[in-house]
């Protein structure tokens, strides 16, 4: 089926490219719909192809060698992932799974090198994202190194916010559904631990939760807690 370029134009990978280079690039992809739940690729397996999202949200999770599973990342609208050749592997680093219903394009990975070679700004992309996603590992690596507990899901929670927020009447709403363990996972603590710090704060009038929903009630005390201030 022909992937209409209107889709993906406004997106900042295409937003550059010229209708003709767009079309090159959509005429090698399938597009897939992925329900809640559903998983786009498991780690360890071959990575025989590489994705754009469109819609919706993914999570990532890695098992680590001792049988913990942490998330590693969340995917957004517009970002390119499962990209194993980039970082010369043969296989899917992680997990990833629809958190929300999502729809996506995919592209074997063999044509990755022609596509860096051929459009440039498809491999500046893809050296931002790869930069953006080392910096978040070494910001998150430095929060779980040197922050109290409290410091660090405050801080998932505001880049939760700001990746995936949706303004409405009382705060800010993460458009989809996260989990207190999917909270616990991000930080590198325990389920209890997340459920006692966002207990403490909707009583402080700071978030407002709900069955794997979560609203942002005031941005800027959570970013004081963030940055250390009571």
């Amino acid at each position: 089926m022909r992937i209409d370029r209107s889709i993906v134009k406004p997106l900042p990978l295409f937003s550059k490219m010229s209708d003709g280079e767009i079309d090159q690039i959509l005429s090698h992809a399938t597009s897939s719909r992925a329900a809640q739940g559903d998983t786009v690729f498991v780690q360890g397996t071959p990575a025989n192809h590489f994705f754009l999202l469109l819609n919706g949200r993914l999570k990532v999770t890695q098992v680590t060698p001792d049988g913990q599973q942490i998330i590693v990342r969340v995917v957004h609208p517009g970002d390119l992932f499962g990209f194993a050749k980039a970082l010369q592997r043969l296989d899917y680093p992680g997990t990833a799974f629809a958190a929300a219903e999502s729809l996506y394009l995919a592209w074997p990975t063999s044509l990755w090198s022609f596509f860096v070679e051929q459009n440039p700004v498809l491999a500046v992309s893809a050296l931002q994202t790869i930069g953006n996603r080392l910096e978040e590992a070494h910001t998150r690596i430095r929060e779980m190194s040197t922050q109290e507990v409290e410091r660090r899901v405050a801080h998932a929670v505001l880049r939760l916010a700001e990746k995936a927020g949706r303004a409405e009447d009382g705060g800010i709403r993460i458009d989809f559904q996260i989990s207190r363990q999917d909270i616990a996972e991000m930080t590198g603590t325990t389920l209890h631990t997340v459920s006692r710090l966002l207990s403490a704060w909707e009583g402080k009038g700071l978030v407002e939760g709900g069955r794997q929903k979560l609203l942002v009630r005031d941005l800027k005390r959570l970013s004081r807690l963030a940055e250390g201030e009571k």
